[in-house]
Formats: C-alpha cells, structure tokens, sequence
C-alpha cells in the first residue's frame, strides 16, 4: 500500500484515513460502456432511439450565454410540467440528478444508521433499509454507505412478489422497516407486479415505501396514484429508460409534501443541471413521440421473445424494455461471451438468483434482428 511522507517525517498509510465502512463497501457495478466500435449495445436498458427533434432543437437552442448562469435551484418549471402531467401539486415533486439521487436522498433522509438515535424514540428511529432480491443492486450499496441495516428478501422463483401471508410466515420481512424499495416492474426479471399486490404490501408498511417505476413506461399499469393516495407512499420515475435522457440524468419523486420536503431539505443546492431541466421540460411537451417509440419497443419485444423461444430460450414475461432468458446448450457466462465474439453486447449477473440467465435490451428491429442471427451462428456451430 502506498505511504506518503508528511511534513513531520511520519508516514501514513493513505487508505486508513478511508472511514471503515467505505473500505469495506462494494461498490455498485454498471453495465459495461463497450470501447470496441461495432458492437451492438443490448446490456443497458438504454432507449435505441434518439431524443424527439423538438427536444434536440430546443437544447441546442439553449446552448448559449446561459451556460455561465446557475440553474433553477429547485428545477420549478419542470416540476410544475409535472404535476400538470400527473394531476397534482409541484408540491408532491422532488426532481433529482437522475432517480439515483433521490434513492440516496430516501436512505439518508428516512433511514437511521444503526447506532441507537437519541433524538427519536425506537419506534420511529428503524435503521432497516428493506427490499426484494432480485432487484436494483444499488440498493444496498445506499444503504451500506449510509451505515443502514440491510434486509434482502428473496421474490418467489419466478420472480413474482411474496404475499403477505407468506412474508409473515417466513419471519424475514420486517413490516417497521424504515424505507421499503421495490422495483416494479421488477429489474433485472422485467417481471410486473399488479397495482393491487403493490397497495396491500403498501398498506401493511408502517415505513415509507418507494415504488420505484424506472420501466413504467413499457408495463401494463403504473403505481402512481398510490403515491398521490397514502402519504408513506413515494414513487420514482425517470426520464433514461423511456425517454432517451440517460446523458442528462434527470428523475423525480412524487409523493406527500412532507416527505418531499424532507427531502428538499438534504439535497445539494442546484443539483439538476440547466440543459437537463430544459430537455425534460421539452420531453413533456412531445409526448406522442415517445409513446409511438414506446410501441415499437413493445412490440420488438413481443418478435424477440417470439423468436428466441423458437431458439430453445426460456424468455421470461416482460413489463419493461429487456428480456431476461435462460439460454440452451451452454451456460449463460459462456453465451455472454460468444455473443460478444458476434459483437453483441448483453448483460450476465453473477448473483445467484439469476446467473443461469441473461438480460438482454431491447434495441431496434435491426438490432433484434442481428442478435437473432448471432444466436443461430452459435448454435448452428
């Protein structure tokens, strides 16, 4: 490990100044940013087609002496758009540098660390951070660096949410738990879950509970009016997956203003950067472009699935923008890579859970189209 002299003539080990609980964390794993042109990109979630041209012109346009100027501190415009949209109060909406952001903010903000708090009975002061496996895997790492408890919980085999008789039997899950999480439609099965599973596990919380809809855009039904319904109730959405603004990283919470507001006070000041703010507020008002897109991918989708299957892939039901498969005749760490060899990129998970499985977006008729071809390539050798 590498010392550094000091003034005094002491040395220090560099990495001890690092908090314990830094050290021993394990960070979060994105999907891999490929280096190699030509690749197929089908391991991110990310929408396979641009951003409206209403949305490009406009930031374009934006792109002027106002880059030297702070941004709306609390990014009002866009939150008034908003609660126009999903007939609320700007009140009801938090937006943040993308929903990650706002997870964090959720585990600081309603989450104790696990030393005893002296400012809040027991009751109240719960230091467990719960959610589902398998789900997001930045869950844990929030909580963890927060110096949370954890309580993962595993979903039924095919991925489908416990009911609340089973979750009492089984003694795991903990019905005080400060902050629920619950990806839904669920990532990374893109396995749905009905509205009406969702409010009784909401209704049987006696902690805040964050339904987080990053794929709602793709599934049958959302959970929103749960958020606008019961005030432990918070929704995430985000405008990456459905509306092409991974680069600009811009999400929101909606849910009761008290909540909102706690979360208004530990957020960093102008933490939505100004070209964000103007391409989502643009994105609202071109709504019929991202539907239409919505479509394709769906249906995309449904060819995929159709094609795969006649491939001898297990394709999993699907409420989002991927599939989750089981491939035949070799392991899936071992298909990962021969499509990569095909340069077709997808995403494997090492977690128990689903390492027999691979997760693969859903890009363009093309891109569908290619991998199809990938596939039968590797079978036919």
């Amino acid at each position: 490990m590498c010392a550094t002299k000091l003034s005094s003539n002491k040395s220090i080990r560099v990495g001890q100044l690092v908090r314990p609980l830094v050290r021993a964390l394990h960070p979060y794993v994105p999907g891999e940013q490929p280096k190699i042109k030509g690749l197929i990109k089908l391991n991110t979630n990310e929408n396979p087609y641009p951003p409206s041209p209403h949305v490009l012109r406009t930031v374009k346009a934006a792109v002027d002496g106002r880059l030297r100027l702070y941004p709306n501190p609390t990014a009002e415009r866009l939150r008034e758009k908003l609660a126009n949209l999903h007939h609320c109060r700007s009140e009801n909406i938090i937006v943040g540098n993308g929903s990650d952001e706002l997870l964090a903010l959720a585990v600081r903000a309603f989450a104790e660390p696990q030393s005893k708090s002296k400012i809040q009975p027991p009751k109240l002061a719960k230091a467990t951070v719960q959610y589902f496996t398998p789900s997001y895997s930045l869950y844990p790492v929030l909580a963890e660096a927060h110096g949370a408890a954890t309580n993962a919980v595993p979903l039924k085999s095919d991925f489908s949410l416990p009911g609340l008789t089973e979750l009492t039997r089984l003694r795991h899950w903990d019905f005080n738990a400060a902050l629920t999480l619950v990806t839904t439609p669920n990532a990374p099965s893109g396995r749905g879950y009905a509205i009406t599973e969702l409010e009784a596990l909401c209704l049987a919380q006696r902690g805040i509970v964050v339904l987080d809809e990053a794929y709602v855009d793709f599934a049958d039904a959302n959970a929103l009016p749960l958020a606008l319904k019961h005030p432990h109730v918070l929704v995430a959405r985000t405008f990456s997956k459905a509306y092409s603004l991974c680069f600009q990283r811009v999400g929101y919470f909606v849910g009761h203003p008290e909540l909102i507001g706690a979360l208004h006070k530990i957020r960093d000041s102008y933490n939505v950067n100004g070209l964000g703010q103007i391409a989502a507020e643009a994105t609202l008002t071109d709504l019929a472009y991202y539907r239409a897109n919505f479509r394709r991918i769906i249906a995309t989708r449904a060819g995929l699935d159709r094609e795969l299957t006649k491939l001898r892939f297990q394709v999993l039901p699907s409420q989002t923008n991927f599939i989750l498969v089981r491939p035949p005749q070799f392991p899936a760490e071992v298909w990962l890579n021969k499509l990569r060899t095909n340069k077709i990129l997808v995403r494997w998970f090492r977690a128990p859970e689903v390492r027999d499985y691979l997760r693969i977006t859903t890009g363009t008729q093309a891109e569908a189209e290619a991998l199809v071809r990938a596939v039968k390539k590797i079978l036919e050798g």
